[in-house]
């Protein structure tokens, strides 16, 4: 019987290896699943002294093929590559792991697990399938991780500029729930919805920040070379009018900018790095992650996402047989700020007083009245099913709060975007129109 090396995995996600007889390749595959392994690889070992089979007959022996060939020029030929091919390699080892990338690998990886892959199965089989190759490096590095019984967030620690915070702990949260799939999932949506999102703002924010650009641009460079001139013309003539206030204003203050750069340099680098050293105190990321909540146009929306991923990730939890208290534990990981994190500390601490977890929710003031009411409700009626619906609920106001911030939002960008241009025109263009119109002419000649 022929002898075979394979690799497995049990039920319990450790890695075997072992060397059997079997009839065929088949069989042992019914007697690896038969005894809960789900093999990985099997190969057949080669016998040495092995008798040589007799020759087919219509079938040309290799060897015979072989003596007719050059094989040093085979071996040169594959060998060598064309200067396209080698920068084309080069490239792809440093090639930047996009967003599509990682949206790509997580559909699959959702795919594959909705049709009950293994973990390892199911990366394996995504690997081959990944063109980028500094990404195929990484997923080859979570395989591996996961294959000597690690899980798969452990290893996605170790690549956070790849992964993001809140996609890891997503992927921690169903690890440790066991609903990978349900967690997937989310990190589907959440990848999709964070890059519609940012598509829409780009829409919005790059063509206006040109536009700002620019006009800041014109304005500086009319100022120091435009303005100069148009004065010259003035001293030139003899006339007695005179450039606008602002205009001579701002002159005098691009010059004296431009004197002395390096004070307003130095004060914005001082504020600056007092702000990052205060916001990386405890205290201040405290308040820095307060004001994310509190900011205008997209404080709402900021906490609304964060609350409405929290309550996710503990349907999940509470779907699989966790308490709330468990749930919480496990749920906070997909959240970053600070303030949510010591509400949800504060309702883990409440519970093991026996009071209320929802309190300090609507203590805060962040929670909407309707979210802690349904939630009261759901301690006495359902939890899990009412959480249900507050998900769906939450969904339709990040919605409706999305489709205002979308309407706002331009209409500020165009307002400061407006009052550059209305102070370019009355610092530059009306000296230029002044000029243009030749009406210092007359004073200069006493008319």
């Amino acid at each position: 019987m022929p002898t075979y090396t394979y690799k497995a995995v049990t039920d319990r996600g450790v890695i075997v290896r072992n060397r059997v007889e079997a009839s065929s390749r088949q069989n042992l595959i019914k007697t690896l699943k038969n005894n809960n392994l789900v093999p990985i690889s099997i190969e057949q070992v080669s016998y040495i002294g092995r008798t040589q089979k007799k020759k087919k007959r219509n079938v040309t022996d290799i060897q015979e093929i072989m003596k007719n060939v050059n094989t040093t020029q085979l071996g040169a030929k594959a060998r060598k590559l064309s200067a396209k091919e080698k920068v084309n390699l080069y490239f792809a080892k440093t090639e930047k792991i996009t967003q599509r990338d990682l949206v790509v690998f997580t559909q699959n990886f959702y795919l594959l697990k909705k049709a009950n892959f293994n973990n390892i199965h199911a990366l394996s089989t995504i690997i081959e399938s990944t063109e980028n190759v500094t990404f195929k490096g990484i997923l080859e590095d979570v395989l591996a991780g996961v294959e000597a019984g690690e899980n798969m967030y452990t290893t996605m620690e170790y690549y956070e500029d790849v992964f993001p915070y809140i996609y890891i702990n997503m992927i921690k949260v169903g690890e440790l729930s066991g609903s990978l799939t349900n967690s997937l999932e989310q990190a589907v949506k959440y990848l999709d919805d964070t890059e519609s999102l940012n598509r829409k703002l780009r829409a919005i924010l790059i063509p206006n920040i040109i536009q700002f650009v620019l006009l800041i641009v014109m304005l500086v460079v009319g100022t120091l070379f435009a303005i100069p001139a148009i004065q010259s013309v003035f001293d030139q003539v003899g006339t007695e009018e005179e450039l606008p206030a602002i205009t001579l204003w701002f002159a005098d203050f691009m010059n004296m900018a431009i004197k002395y750069w390096y004070i307003p340099v130095l004060i914005i680098l001082a504020i600056v790095g007092v702000i990052l050293f205060y916001i990386n105190t405890p205290k201040g990321k405290y308040n820095f992650h307060y004001f994310k909540y509190k900011a205008p146009i997209f404080g709402e929306l900021i906490f609304a996402l964060d609350f409405n991923r929290l309550m996710k990730a503990m349907l999940l939890n509470l779907r699989n047989g966790m308490r709330i208290q468990e749930a919480l534990e496990v749920s906070k990981n997909v959240v970053q700020n600070y303030v949510m994190l010591s509400i949800i500390e504060t309702s883990i601490n409440n519970i093991l007083i026996g009071e209320s977890w929802v309190d300090p929710f609507e203590r805060s003031g962040l929670a909407k009245p309707m979210i802690t009411e349904m939630l009261k409700i759901g301690m006495q009626t359902d939890l899990t099913e009412m959480i249900e619906k507050l998900v769906e609920y939450m969904q339709i106001d990040i919605d409706n709060i999305m489709n205002k911030i979308m309407k706002a939002l331009p209409q500020i960008v165009y307002a400061i975007v407006g009052v550059v241009l209305i102070f370019f025109v009355i610092v530059v263009l009306v000296p230029c129109v002044q000029v243009y119109m030749g009406n210092f002419l007359f004073s200069a000649y006493g008319v």
